[in-house]
């Protein structure tokens, strides 16, 4: 495979850059989010306009937008541009209701990423067997309930969570498809989209995780966003008037890691930097991107260099959305260092550098990470210590953490 040596792009050519170098490994017409712009500087803004108070009462409103409580910045924590921990701290002045509630999120991301890096990946049921894969069945056409669900996805590449459970519960509760390929969906599309985040998420609604899935009726809808009901085509005949069955779940085969971690030391990663050598160079990936980067803070005269994993990307199919807020962030990353911008398989993009590193709580992290070889690996920046203890259920992790 040949690696491309792209030009670094600016913010506001963007869009232009990615459909000119990136375009083919777009699932879509390449496009910006209209809600959303990638880089450090958008990240700190919104972290420096955010204000918790009001978050418990107000963290599922759907409509008006102008009522919604979500704080937005699941795309800028989902690539480091904001670490848990910065976020923890700056609600901390906050209401103790909204900032306990708010943290509660927060210690669920952790709680994603520690079952996601100990699991090798959360692809298989937790706990309870359902259904993974199939089914063609999108519903009754003119819900105006999912049909907003569908827009603002496709549109900003966003969701509040609210809306999320909406989808995937009708998806699977209701409809019977099969969880992974709506997680798919989502993850091709959410700005945010992590597999950790993502598939926790959809298996919660499901029930795959705890034996009891979320569903979804107009009754939610009228509480969360009345005006859909209001102005709903079907709303005189509508498909979810009255709650699904609940469907019946037997018990999953055991999923490794779950009950029990037996090296948290390898799900956490070094706590220290490892270093064999001196880097000329340091390695951006997805799960790291911001200025306070690990690998980056510790050595600010080096150039940064981040490569587009053409298999990776060509196998994903991802919005051009994506692929966008990725080119925004570079592009602002390089306002402040020089930045280089690569496209083929890491290991071969990267060969003759010396490399320094952040550790990524993912599996597919170690596997580059033993062909590219770094000479300096720095620690990923934990809310949350990995422990050995159960994380069957966010509760028993969280009770093991001592959170």
């Amino acid at each position: 495979m040949t690696v491309l040596h792209l030009p670094v792009p600016t913010i506001d050519d963007a869009v232009t850059w990615t459909r000119a170098h990136l375009g083919d490994l777009a699932c879509d017409d390449v496009a910006a989010s209209r809600s959303f712009i990638g880089g450090q500087a958008s990240a700190d803004a919104a972290l420096a306009t955010y204000d918790v108070r009001g978050y418990a009462a107000r963290r599922n409103q759907v409509l008006p937008v102008s009522a919604r409580g979500a704080s937005r910045l699941s795309p800028y924590i989902r690539h480091g541009l904001l670490t848990l921990p910065r976020v923890w701290d700056h609600v901390g002045s906050g209401p103790e209701r909204d900032v306990t509630k708010f943290r509660d999120e927060l210690l669920w991301q952790e709680y994603a990423r520690h079952l996601y890096a100990r699991t090798g990946g959360t692809a298989r049921s937790l706990r309870f067997e359902v259904r993974e894969r199939g089914g063609s069945e999108h519903g009754a056409p003119g819900m105006a309930c999912l049909d907003v669900v569908r827009e603002e996805l496709i549109r900003d590449g966003w969701l509040v969570n609210q809306t999320r459970m909406w989808f995937a519960s009708h998806w699977t509760v209701r409809l019977g498809n099969g969880w992974r390929d709506g997680e798919d969906h989502f993850f091709a599309h959410l700005l945010d989209g992590s597999r950790a985040a993502n598939r926790l998420g959809w298996q919660w609604t499901v029930g795959a995780g705890t034996g009891r899935p979320y569903g979804l009726s107009r009754w939610q809808v009228e509480k969360r966003a009345p005006e859909l009901c209001a102005g709903c085509a079907l709303s005189r005949g509508c498909p979810i008037q009255s709650w699904p069955d609940d469907p019946v779940l037997t018990t999953a085969a055991p999923v490794a890691g779950v009950a029990r971690d037996p090296a948290p030391a390898t799900t956490r990663g070094p706590a220290q930097p490892l270093v064999t050598g001196r880097p000329d160079a340091v390695w951006l990936t997805a799960e790291s991107l911001g200025d306070d980067d690990p690998a980056l803070a510790a050595h600010p005269d080096l150039p940064a260099v981040f490569v587009f994993d053409e298999p990776l990307l060509a196998r994903l199919s991802l919005s051009g959305k994506r692929l966008v807020f990725l080119a925004q962030t570079l592009a602002d990353l390089a306002e402040r260092r020089h930045v280089r911008i690569l496209r083929g398989r890491p290991a071969e993009a990267l060969r003759g550098l010396s490399v320094a590193t952040t550790y990524a709580p993912v599996p597919g992290w170690a596997t580059r990470a033993a062909a590219v070889a770094p000479v300096s690996v720095h620690p990923w920046p934990w809310l949350v210590a990995p422990h050995a203890g159960p994380a069957g259920s966010f509760t028993a992790w969280r009770r093991a953490a001592r959170v």
